[in-house]
């Protein structure tokens, strides 16, 4: 039924409009006017929750399975800091939840949604794309663009609960280990500073820093014995 088709997106997806939705519904093959979509919206009370409200809405969402091989399940995040002069700047991480590899990490003063998919567009020729991807519901997470990128490369979506941090627990941890042994361990006297000296943490992370999670090898150790071996390495 139609309107229960949108009830479940609008349910599933609390910052889309009637628009997006309409466009999510012709996707499964629904074929309706984006009117009779406004006017249904209209009527079930839907709308887009504002920032204070989102905090307090959880959709359900159900506990992923933990990833049994590489590039099965990516999750990626943002981390602030600031130069030596004050400036502010973000680091958007991308972490591969199955053998840790960090398999972005890219400096910036501001992202939009589009800057995202155009780096993960990039890391797609180094690396094959996941199945899903797992974020928080960021403004440059849930835009139009990067919707429609992850359609177009057939990824899923995944967005943790509003407030949430420990479903995301991969990157998150990745996050801590970064700020810890990088961004709260360096000044950095410019931006162009800053992505030099992350990008070779970043490299000794994957490539030298032993984890503690994967028996003590780095994470492309444990990914290059796994796809030796056809089995994880890691410890019960």
């Amino acid at each position: 039924m139609l309107l229960d088709q949108l009830r479940a997106h609008a349910a599933a997806r609390p910052r889309f409009g009637y628009r997006r939705l309409h466009l999510l519904l012709r996707r499964e093959g629904v074929v309706v006017n984006h009117k009779r979509i406004y006017r249904l919206y209209r009527l079930e009370g839907l709308s887009v929750r504002t920032k204070r409200r989102k905090r307090m809405v959880a959709a359900p969402r159900t506990v992923l399975p933990a990833p049994r091989r590489p590039n099965e399940r990516w999750s990626m995040d943002f981390v602030s800091d600031v130069t030596e002069s004050g400036r502010r700047f973000r680091v958007f991480a991308v972490v591969d939840d199955f053998s840790r590899r960090c398999v972005a990490l890219v400096a910036d003063t501001s992202f939009s949604g589009t800057r995202v998919s155009r780096i993960l567009e990039e890391v797609a020729s180094v690396h094959p794309l996941p199945e899903m991807v797992v974020t928080d519901n960021g403004p440059e997470f849930t835009s139009k663009a990067l919707d429609q990128w992850a359609y177009q490369r057939k990824v899923k979506l995944h967005f943790i609960r509003p407030g949430k941090p420990v479903e995301n627990a991969y990157v998150e941890s990745f996050n801590g280990k970064f700020r810890d042994e990088c961004l709260n361990s360096n000044w950095f006297a410019s931006l162009l500073h800053a992505q030099a000296l992350i990008e070779i943490w970043r490299a000794d992370y994957n490539q030298v820093r032993p984890h503690s999670s994967l028996d003590g090898q780095s994470p492309q150790e444990y990914e290059e014995n796994f796809n030796q071996r056809g089995l994880p390495l890691r410890v019960a």
